[in-house]
């Protein structure tokens, strides 16, 4: 899928900060949250929940 013009949303790709999984995909409105999203999610290679981070 193509991005318009002016499109403000971006794909995140959240990675478990302990093992280094990438297990979750979302997006956000990179001009309302400039920062990074840290999300406690389930980590399915942990077997538990754990911080995972935006990464690239």
């Amino acid at each position: 899928m193509a991005k318009k013009k002016g499109e403000k949303r971006i794909r995140a790709i959240l990675a478990c900060e302990e093992c280094k999984q990438r297990n979750y995909y979302s997006s956000r409105n990179k001009v309302n949250t400039p920062a990074k999203l840290e999300l406690r999610k389930y980590c399915r290679f942990c077997r538990c929940t754990k911080l995972h981070k935006e990464t690239k």
